[in-house]
């Protein structure tokens, strides 16, 4: 029985750090769009920005929504 128990904990384990590593790698990438998106949206001019309906104090928001769409 004690042998099936620790069975049970190294695959909850084995699970549980899978789950961990995935939840960072979605970090990672959901942080790597929100950079991309913040530094091309900061590179256009302030008229170009406005041909776009774009100020640039939503440029943040914008990004952190690109983000999550993810």
């Amino acid at each position: 029985m004690a042998h099936i128990v620790e069975k049970m904990g190294m695959s909850q384990s084995r699970s549980s750090f899978s789950g961990i590593f995935a939840r960072i790698s979605e970090a990672l990438a959901r942080r790597r769009v929100y950079n991309r998106t913040y530094a091309e949206l900061s590179q256009l001019s302030t008229r170009e920005l406005d041909d776009l309906g774009i100020s640039r104090s939503m440029i943040s928001r914008l990004a952190h929504e690109a983000a999550e769409r993810k």
